[in-house]
């Protein structure tokens, strides 16, 4: 691996601001249907909201927590916040008070957070949540924070931010107690936003789009660093829509975009118009990757290139399809720098640790400079995920001759859900509160979109009525909508495996019982 000891740039998002702002001036960067920012005013802004997060208390090492609507006042704060060396916390808006509870009851401890940026209609939920995770915060909106920047905001690279530090710090798994926050750092991101331009053939005359949320690592570090890196421009769309999102590209004359699997087939399931294919995207990157057949017709229907890669939170360089190949259905090669060269590494082992032979599965490991420091709170955890710098990512592939790899499966626990991931623990432990529920399992189930829906199987105390709905309603009163389980199943018993856990691969199919569905309503978009 090259060593990055030396680096002739300073690796940090300050750094990237500064040098985007001097490069591009006055190009436009930043762009919604309401506003546009060119690279220098952008940077201003920033540089104003570092002062003011300073004015409140923002000290280098402290946590500034958003509840990150895809707006431009959230990416500034967010930029901003890493520009004093705090390190951001985006949250999901939709979350229930419970969540963000639990969440800021994590970040209780030794980081200090001073900040929670919200709109003024979730600012009382917020504070009431802050207030139950014994937090004694400022709570401040996102609009009024971003206003008109002031002329002595000054350079944003002053020294004090190195490229260890922390910068943003992602939940997974859903947002409550059991939350992993993965600690991402300055370099991750400068690193993303310097290769993700590369790996999509991209320069300073596209302009990328995305719709995809703030508190994700996609948005963050591959759209908008990448824009800021190369000096594109950026449009961020308040949500995905599927009526409205070519539409949408045609209106700010994008050239790239970023989406995920699930969003395709939306699209695709809209009825065929003739001017699918005329808007200006030339390029688009997705994941997963779809098979060939169904890969060109995507690509053949809305006249752009389709790019497949794979990457996680934990580490912002995973697999990509490199410039001019073509490996259908699988993630690609590691993905590699642009000027530093050969800083990812990759291998494949059984569950001892050993490399497996080429074709056979097995854990996929990687070894770059952007795995994560950790997670936040977590040293056992961390200890698991990230052994001797390499990242047990905790997914099953296969080698190929080629270099590239082909996914199997996840051998960690966690449902997809409509672009969103969520730990089934989170609503099982929500089904257990209800009073007439003895014990549940919750699995993901395959679902047309190319990521899963969710099953809960129940076991209710005797006598009492089991009805679905009334237990869905109970859990949407305490989590996320997207969180509700769609498919339930009532069980006499539940299998257990001789250490007690239910033995979730012995559950019964839907074809040995009773499986209510409980379809939701069609609503337009599929959320990202």
């Amino acid at each position: 691996m090259t060593d990055l000891a030396a680096p002739t740039v300073s690796r940090t998002i300050p750094a990237l601001l500064d040098r985007a702002a001097g490069q591009h001036g006055d190009r436009a960067w930043l762009r919604t249907d309401d506003l546009e920012l060119t690279f220098a005013s952008a940077a201003a802004l920033v540089g104003t909201v570092a002062q003011r997060l300073g004015e409140l208390g923002v000290r280098p090492g402290d946590l500034v927590v958003l509840t990150a609507r895809n707006e431009p006042g959230y990416l500034v704060a967010l930029l901003a916040a890493t520009t004093i060396g705090a390190a951001a916390v985006p949250v999901n808006p939709r979350g229930s008070e419970a969540e963000l509870r639990g969440l800021l009851g994590q970040l209780s401890g030794p980081g200090r957070t001073r900040v929670i940026v919200a709109d003024a209609d979730l600012r009382d939920a917020v504070r009431r949540s802050a207030a139950g995770a014994g937090l004694n915060v400022a709570v401040v909106d996102a609009g009024e924070l971003a206003s008109a920047p002031t002329p002595d905001a000054g350079r944003l690279d002053d020294g004090r931010v190195g490229e260890d530090d922390v910068a943003v710090m992602i939940p997974t798994s859903g947002t409550t107690g059991r939350s992993k926050l993965v600690m991402q750092t300055h370099r991750a991101h400068v690193m993303a936003g310097e290769g993700f331009p590369w790996w999509l053939e991209l320069s300073s005359d596209d302009r990328l789009m995305t719709s995809l949320p703030l508190f994700h690592t996609n948005a963050i570090a591959y759209s908008a660093m990448g824009a800021l890196a190369s000096g594109a421009g950026l449009v961020l769309l308040p949500r995905f829509s599927v009526s409205g999102f070519l539409d949408a590209a045609r209106r700010h004359r994008a050239t790239s975009c970023n989406v995920v699997g699930a969003m395709l087939e939306a699209l695709m399931r809209q009825p065929v118009r003739d001017d699918d294919a005329d808007s200006p995207l030339r390029s688009c990157y997705t994941a997963p990757s779809p098979p060939e057949q169904r890969h060109l017709e995507i690509e053949r229907r809305f006249g752009f290139r389709l790019v497949c890669g794979y990457g996680l939170s934990e580490s912002l360089y995973g697999t990509i399809w490199r410039p001019g190949t073509r490996p259908y259905g699988t993630l690609g090669h590691l993905r590699q720098h642009p000027t530093l060269g050969q800083v990812n590494q990759g291998k494949v082992v059984d569950e001892r640790g050993r490399e497996v032979p080429g074709g056979e599965a097995g854990e996929l490991l990687l070894h770059n400079p952007t795995v994560t420091p950790g997670y936040y709170g977590m040293a056992d955890e961390t200890a698991l995920a990230v052994q001797r710098g390499w990242l047990h990512t905790g997914d099953l592939v296969t080698g190929n001759p080629d270099g590239t790899y082909t996914f199997v499966a996840r051998s960690k626990e966690v449902i997809r859900r409509r672009g969103e991931n969520l730990s089934p623990v989170e609503v099982e432990e929500a089904l257990q509160a209800h009073p007439d529920v003895v014990e549940s399992a919750v699995v993901g189930v395959a679902a047309g979109l190319s990521d899963e829906e969710i099953k809960a199987y129940v076991r209710t105390r005797d006598g009492a009525h089991a009805d679905p709905r009334a237990l869905a309603d109970f859990v949407a009163q305490r989590l996320a909508a997207f969180k509700v389980p769609r498919f339930w199943q009532f069980v006499d018993e539940m299998p257990h495996t001789p250490t007690g856990r239910v033995a979730k691969h012995r559950l019964p199919s839907a074809g040995d019982g009773e499986e209510h569905d409980l379809a939701p309503v069609r609503r337009q978009g599929v959320p990202s």
